[in-house]
This record gives C-alpha cells, sequence and structure tokens, in this order.
C-alpha cells in the first residue's frame, strides 16, 4: 500500500494466493509454448533472436511507478509487437521492382511469442539477480499474460490474410482488450486490501497513459518492421527508451527521498518519543484511507510523507508524551507539536506542502470559519484519524479493542474527526487480516 516508487519487500515475500494462482497459470502457459516451439523449431530465427533482444534490454531497464508498480514499457512493447508482426520488409524502399510491397510473411505462431517474451524477461531479469535485486514475479507473470492474450487472439486472425484497413482495426481492438483485462487482473489481485472499484480506479489511472504509449508503440513496431525490416526496431524503439531512462532517474530520486524521509521518522521512535513501529503504521493506515477516499498517486506519496514525519515535533518537547499519545494530550500541545513538526519539515526547503499538511493535522475537523483557523485538508484529517487510532491501539490486532476505539472516534466525529475518513478507516481495518 505503498504510494512511493522505491520501496518494496522481496517479491516472493509477498506472494497471496492470487498472486500464486497468476504465476501458476503464466507458468503453465510458458511450459506449453516451449514445447510447442522445442517439437517444431523456431519461426524465423532471426526475428526471433532481433525482438528477443529487445524484450531482454526492456525487462533489464524495467521501473517502479507510483504506487509499487513494475512496469516494462521497453520490452512490452516490443513484446506486443512480435505478436502483432505481420511480416517482415526487406529493399530498400520496402518494394520490389515491379512496385508491390516486398514484405516475407511472419508466420511465427503465438506459442512461439509466448517462448520469445519468456526468454526475453529470463534474460532481462538475470543482472538484476545477480546483484540481489528480486524481481517482482506477480508482475512479470501479468506482462507475460497480456503478451500471450495478443498473440493467440491475433495470429489466427492473420492466417486469414484480411486487408490491411482490417487488420489494423483489429491489432486496435486486441491491444485496448488486453489493457482492460491486466487492469481486471490487477485489481482482483488488489481486492483483499483495497475495494475492487477503488482498485479498478487506481490501475486505470495509473496505468492508462503507459498502456495507451506501450501499445501504439507496439503496433508502430510492427507496422514499421513489416516495411522497413528490422531497421525499424532501432528507429522506433529508441526514443521510448531514453523517455524510460529518463523516468527511471526521476523514479530513482523520488525513492532516495523516500528513504530518506523514512529514516528521518524514526528518530522519534529511537528518542523514545514514540513507540516502535507508530510512524510506519500511521503511514500504512493513511496511506490506505487516502486509496479508499479517491487520492491521486501523487497525493498519497505526499500524504505518506507527511504520515511519516507528523510527529517529529516531539523532538523539541522536554518531557516525552507518556507512549507518544499526542491524541492523549491537550489541544494546545498537540497544535505546538505539529507547528514544531511543520517548522522542521519547512527548512528542507522542498516540502512546504507537506509541512502544511502536517501544520494542520493536529486541527479540529469543524474549523475553517475565518481565515484564521483554515480548514485542515484531507490529507491532514486522515493523519489525525490514523494516529489517534494507532495511539490508541498500537501494534495489537485485537478486534474488540479496534472497534471500541472506532466508536470512540465516531463519538467524536460532530467536531474532532471528520466522520468519512472515520468511515474510511472502519473500511481499512475490517480489511485486515484477523490474526
Amino acid at each position: 500500500m505503498n504510494a512511493g516508487t522505491g520501496y518494496r519487500r522481496s517479491g516472493w515475500q509477498t506472494i497471496d494466493p492470487g498472486q500464486a494462482l497468476l504465476m501458476a497459470t503464466a507458468g503453465l502457459v510458458v511450459l506449453v509454448a516451449v514445447t510447442e516451439v522445442a517439437a517444431v523449431r523456431l519461426v524465423q530465427p532471426d526475428m526471433a533472436v532481433f525482438f528477443g533482444v529487445l524484450i531482454a534490454l526492456g525487462e533489464l531497464f524495467r521501473m517502479v511507478m507510483p504506487g509499487n508498480r513494475e512496469v516494462a514499457p521497453v520490452g512490452t512493447a516490443g513484446a506486443l509487437g512480435y505478436a502483432l508482426l505481420a511480416g517482415v520488409g526487406r529493399g530498400a524502399d520496402g518494394r520490389d521492382g515491379a512496385g508491390f510491397l516486398d514484405v516475407v510473411p511472419a508466420t511465427h505462431s503465438a506459442f512461439q511469442v509466448v517462448a520469445v517474451a519468456a526468454a526475453g524477461m529470463l534474460v532481462g531479469t538475470l543482472p538484476h539477480l545477480a546483484v540481489g535485486r528480486s524481481p517482482r514475479p506477480d508482475a512479470m507473470a501479468r506482462r507475460l499474460l497480456t503478451i500471450a492474450i495478443v498473440a493467440f487472439l491475433f495470429r489466427p486472425i492473420l492466417e486469414l490474410h484480411p486487408a490491411w484497413q482490417v487488420l489494423l482495426a483489429v491489432m486496435g481492438v486486441v491491444v485496448v482488450l488486453s489493457c482492460f483485462l491486466e487492469v481486471l487482473v490487477t485489481a482482483v489481485l488488489r481486492a483483499e486490501s483495497v475495494r475492487f472499484g477503488i482498485a479498478v480506479r487506481d490501475e486505470i489511472r495509473a496505468k492508462l497513459a503507459l498502456c495507451a504509449a506501450t501499445n501504439a508503440t507496439a503496433m508502430l513496431i510492427a507496422v514499421a518492421t513489416t516495411v522497413m525490416g528490422p531497421a525499424a526496431l532501432l528507429v522506433f524503439t529508441a526514443p521510448i527508451l531514453v523517455t524510460q531512462f529518463a523516468f527511471r532517474r526521476y523514479a530513482g530520486i523520488r525513492a532516495t527521498y523516500l528513504q530518506t524521509v523514512r529514516a528521518l521518522s524514526r528518530v522519534t521512535e529511537v528518542g523514545g518519543y514514540v513507540e516502535t513501529g507508530h510512524s510506519r503504521r500511521v503511514s500504512r493506515l493513511a496511506v490506505a484511507m487516502g486509496r479508499e477516499l479517491g487520492m491521486s498517486e501523487e497525493e498519497l506519496l505526499e500524504l505518506e510523507y507527511a504520515a511519516l514525519m507528523h510527529d517529529i515535533g516531539q523532538l523539541a518537547l522536554g518531557d516525552p508524551i507518556p507512549g507518544g499519545a499526542t491524541v492523549l494530550a491537550s489541544p494546545a500541545e498537540q497544535r505546538r507539536i505539529a507547528e514544531l513538526g511543520a517548522e522542521v519539515i519547512k527548512q528542507t526547503g522542498v516540502l512546504d506542502r507537506v509541512a502544511a499538511i502536517v501544520r494542520l493535522s493536529s486541527h479540529p475537523y469543524r474549523t475553517g470559519q475565518s481565515d484564521a483557523e483554515p480548514s485542515p485538508p484531507l490529507a491532514g484529517r486522515i493523519i489525525k484519524v490514523a494516529n489517534a487510532y494507532d495511539d490508541l491501539v498500537g501494534d495489537s490486532r485485537d478486534r474488540d479493542r479496534g472497534a471500541a476505539v472506532l466508536e470512540r472516534l465516531r463519538l467524536d466525529s460532530a467536531a474532532e474527526y471528520d466522520p468519512a475518513v472515520v468511515e474510511a478507516l472502519s473500511r481499512v481495518v475490517d480489511r485486515r487480516p484477523r490474526h
């Protein structure tokens, strides 16, 4: 449930039954595909190698988007391009002496597409494994199954030799369908921790633009290779590869920043001002509630920053609050802690909006009647509720205790807590494991 881009546990440590089923399905498809290709041998092996290398490069330079979404746009575009490939052009101008397109039909099967994609992904993953970066097996399985869907839908249609106009229309329909299928599969897998409708909305917002760009590039690669031959792979993948490098650098900066914020948030724990794990638990609750309430990934990232550092103002206290539970402190003391924390955060020079969230996170929900008392933003109201809940429940998973605290928050929601936020917390807590 992290909104950041750099933090994630090893992929093999986060597998649930849905992910296991997804990976088993992908593994079975690959096994059948490899067996089929081994029996009939590679068709047009030179093109298989060209596309396999492109897929491996894309997998090598995969990246993590906000929301901990692992993607490999170059590799995916290459694999989809191979699935959509109708032919391979030859000749300097793409035409023979009689003026007709000089094209060698691409006769590889859907099974060969899956086998080449799997081999390319495996080769591209090996360097990551060599340096101890575990892959996200569920993400790889989703990419592979998306490629398989496109291949098994499109390759049989290609054998009917439709007109170019029809072929292009079928390409568009197939890739759009595959994009929405991937969104639905991802949403189903996340349904245990996020409501299905919210998961679908999040995936559409996060992936629609990237999916459109990747699929358009795949279609362009397929059509251009049919006319230009293998040279099209270099011409049309270079721009997206450069763009991905730029995005990776930006994502790396964000990831480093988030790791720094996480480290700073532990200062209050090491100093004994708050209970161990408090900041982490509040940030996870807050991000989950933010998703429940429809916040975007950028807003969730700011919310995570603010939730991690909401108690940093306690470092200025002469005597720590018992247990670090600011919910038990007086309103004046709560505001003082929030103000001090906001000033510390503001000194970074780049987190002014986060500082504003922290400053107003101690304010009661029913404020904002004047300029002197600004209304707390949604992120601030979320942190106020998440902090109060964790102050009173801590790391306990006792359902009765949690229910009692939720009821207490509901009773105070007339003025102190936003009732919509309290109900979002209730839904998040209800989806937690019972052990």
